[in-house]
């Protein structure tokens, strides 16, 4: 069907929601977005964009303002926290040109995808918190703090706690994992365009360039009893962090006795949501991104998750002869990858913290395995890295 001239309304300007906003307003979309906050902003914070995300961007228009702001990747080292003896490596460097992996910090994408919506004709309402969704009319109505309006057809880009997902699949209590996570940015260090995932006993630390170096964004992963809450916005001391890692090597010690101001959260595991999308009699709805399927950060996916479903939902609708059936055809083209994908990061958490004899053995077995055949080890993730929703694949 055709989009020229279809309103759309987003809810939430954060990566999913700006990627869709834009993807959709290129097809001639009528496109609102509601967004919480008084500026389209991020905290600062590292990300990744594998190729099967910077595919997207490319698609959309944006390719080069991600190499601008981006560093490409040369590797991938995973390395024993304690000793610092590199275990194995992916060497993402050796991906064909058009198959980049990028660290970018997450206020310059955000900021990338924010100008791209407004270029494509995207209105930005800001202020606009949102305190409910409702479906069980023949269009949704979000109740917003300045009243109730009706929104056609509705795209619930609105995060971990969603209002959108809430009123298509109700309330849901996710599993705190017994796991929190620290992130910081401290000075940049001159080093390599490595990702290095340190590794030990119930815990581990991620660390990267950002901004041509000037960064190093560091992700620090802890399994502990007490509870945290699942927030962006907590602090903690810094010495709480270097206590957690003061059995590892000095490069890792030395990185953390930089840091002066540090976030933390708490990793919950939630479902990934059993309803994705509603056609109603006169519109429809959907989610997307992390309102759809939260994942755990060990696989790095989080973001290009969400620029994979912005694009395949945008072509899904524009490819179908109705709303109703765009949608459906979005939700099954997407839900089993994104399980596979929360399904991986699950299980690389229980791998970077394996205690006792398993620890050794494992890495054991990757380090050989790395070095009788190095391009299988990243070969592994041709699934994931090489899946280019763009040209329907």
């Amino acid at each position: 069907m055709s989009l020229i001239g279809q309103k759309i309304t987003v809810l939430g300007a954060g990566v999913a929601g700006l990627a869709v906003a834009r993807a959709l307003a290129l097809r001639g979309a009528q496109v609102v977005m509601l967004e919480q906050a008084a500026a389209v902003a991020e905290v600062g914070a590292g990300l990744q964009v594998s190729p099967n995300g910077a595919v997207v961007l490319d698609a959309l228009g944006l390719g080069d303002a991600l190499k601008a702001v981006a560093l490409r990747a040369q590797a991938v080292d995973l390395r024993d926290g304690v000793s610092g003896n590199l275990v194995t490596r992916l060497d993402v460097g050796r991906l064909a040109p058009d198959q980049g992996y990028h660290f970018v910090h997450r206020a310059d994408l955000i900021e990338i995808l924010r100008q791209g919506a407004v270029e494509a004709g995207v209105e930005l309402r800001l202020n606009a918190r949102v305190l409910s969704v409702s479906l069980t009319g023949a269009v949704p109505i979000v109740e917003l703090q300045s009243g109730a309006q009706e929104a056609g057809l509705l795209i619930g880009a609105d995060g971990l706690h969603s209002a959108t997902r809430a009123a298509l699949n109700g309330a849901e209590v996710p599993f705190f994992t017994h796991q929190v996570a620290w992130r910081a940015l401290i000075a940049g260090d001159g080093g390599p365009d490595v990702a290095e995932v340190h590794m030990g006993a119930g815990r581990h630390l991620v660390s990267y360039p950002l901004r041509g170096g000037a960064l190093r964004n560091i992700v620090a992963v802890e399994e502990r009893q007490a509870w945290v809450e699942e927030s962006w916005a907590l602090r903690d001391d810094p010495m709480d962090l270097r206590v957690a890692f003061e059995s590892f090597t000095p490069r890792v010690r030395g990185w953390l006795d930089q840091v002066q101001d540090v976030g933390l959260w708490g990793l919950f595991r939630h479902d990934v949501a059993r309803v994705w999308q509603r056609g109603l009699p006169h519109g429809g709805v959907a989610i997307l991104g992390d309102a759809a399927h939260p994942t755990l950060p060990f696989l790095a996916q989080g973001a290009c998750m969400a620029l994979e479903d912005a694009w395949v939902l945008a072509a899904s609708l524009a490819g179908s002869d109705s709303i109703s059936a765009g949608l459906a055809a979005y939700e099954a083209a997407r839900k089993p990858r994104c399980a596979r994908i929360v399904a991986a990061a699950n299980t690389n958490a229980r791998l970077y913290h394996l205690r006792g004899v398993a620890r050794p053995v494992a890495h054991l077995a990757l380090s050989l395995g790395g070095r009788v055949a190095p391009s299988a080890v990243l070969g592994r993730f041709d699934w994931l890295y090489r899946y280019d929703v763009t040209k329907g694949a």
